[in-house]
């Protein structure tokens, strides 16, 4: 960019990034930050529906500017963000729009359509599937761009929504190398939760959510009794919070298993780690996931790591290079598979080397690997 020129501007509308952390959240998070390295130069304005104020969690460039929509009561939030993303649209003009939700991407739509402004969109999971609203339909297949997380939202879109194959790229999730790292059993954790440094321990990680019941819990815990007869002394840690949590203790005393379960609850950004050292496998057997950033927090940590056959687990282990991928609803497969794994007797070498595993999910999914994608697809822009 010449010196006497305006800097051109990015317009970037998340959900949020600050006060909510899921897997939108933390993808919003990386992809700002990767922006930024690879164009420090540009203007940025990122909106934000949800949140209400930046915090230092996310480090960004000087002149950043946030608009949030946050501080509006919820039943107008949706309107009073629409008008904001529509407004400084009309007033900024900028070059590119970048959206991390689907549904915005129908008023980058009408913004294309009143001034030319181009746009890219962002496909995760459930949002991207089973797509009716013929705003949203036509919004998808005018962007410029739709970026998806992995190979199952981009074939589940393409094939639904009939879009141009050429426009609908991949630039999978990344991770916090520096944040996951393997370590040993936290001794505040093993005190918490009534557990012994040398008991063999399951863990999932996920939203304990009624429309979320993909994730696979389900099917560890009827597999659970399987595993009890091999294994007497495993333990189940399921952390998360939801609506879905009655339902699972229901589910726990139904299968005897209430001395083999644990339910932690909310686990602090913190503790994430701890919990994924305190295990002896990750399991998500999912049906459902778009990505999962916690296959690859689990595998940064070292950790033998279990997902479904069936979605974009698929993506995140690799094809099977990086775990196990097994049918989500064959119990008892899944069941000998997790005795297995315990015992180390599964054939696959790389899942019980903490620090290869490490190194390779890192040149897979690292985010210097995320950067360099992400570059080749501005590079038209640019």
């Amino acid at each position: 960019m010449k010196p006497d020129q305006t800097p051109s501007r990015f317009h970037l509308w998340f959900p949020d990034i600050f006060e909510f952390k899921g897997g939108i959240q933390v993808y919003s998070a990386f992809l700002l930050q990767a922006l930024q390295q690879i164009s420090p130069a540009w203007d940025y304005d990122v909106f934000l529906k949800h949140d209400t104020r930046a915090t230092l969690q996310i480090p960004v460039l000087p002149g950043t500017r946030f608009h949030f929509a946050g501080r509006w009561p919820l039943p107008f939030r949706t309107l009073v963000y629409g008008l904001q993303l529509w407004g400084w649209g009309l007033l900024g003009r900028p070059h590119l729009v970048i959206t991390t939700h689907l549904n915005f991407s129908v008023v980058a739509y009408w913004l294309n359509r009143m001034i030319g402004t181009p746009y890219w969109a962002v496909a995760h999971g459930v949002e991207a599937w089973n797509i009716r609203r013929p705003g949203l339909r036509v919004a998808l297949r005018h962007a410029d761009r739709i970026l998806a997380v992995s190979n199952y939202t981009r074939d589940r879109l393409l094939q639904e929504q009939h879009l141009d194959p050429d426009r609908v790229l991949l630039l999978p999730n990344t991770f916090d190398a520096d944040r996951f790292q393997p370590g040993p059993r936290p001794p505040t954790l093993l005190q918490r939760y009534g557990l012994t440094a040398t008991q063999p321990i399951i863990l999932t990680v996920a939203r304990l959510d009624a429309s979320e019941r993909y994730k696979g819990y389900d099917q560890i815990l009827q597999a659970l009794p399987r595993i009890r007869a091999q294994i007497p002394t495993v333990r189940y840690i399921l952390a998360g919070k939801g609506n879905d949590r009655p339902r699972i203790e229901q589910m726990i005393t139904a299968l005897d298993l209430q001395d083999c379960v644990t339910l932690t609850g909310f686990v602090p950004d913190q503790e994430l780690a701890d919990h994924y050292n305190l295990c002896d496998v990750f399991a998500m057997p999912s049906q459902g996931e778009g990505f999962g950033i916690v296959y690859l927090e689990a595998l940064a940590c070292g950790k033998p790591t279990i997902g479904g056959n069936q979605d974009g687990a698929i993506d995140a282990l690799a094809g099977g290079e990086l775990g196990v991928l097994v049918d989500p609803n064959d119990v008892a497969t899944l069941a000998q598979i997790l005795i297995q794994v315990l015992e180390k007797t599964y054939p696959h070498p790389l899942m019980y080397q903490p620090v290869a595993l490490r190194q390779r999910v890192i040149e897979l999914f690292g985010f210097e690997h995320f950067q360099q994608t992400l570059a080749k697809l501005l590079q038209t822009i640019l």
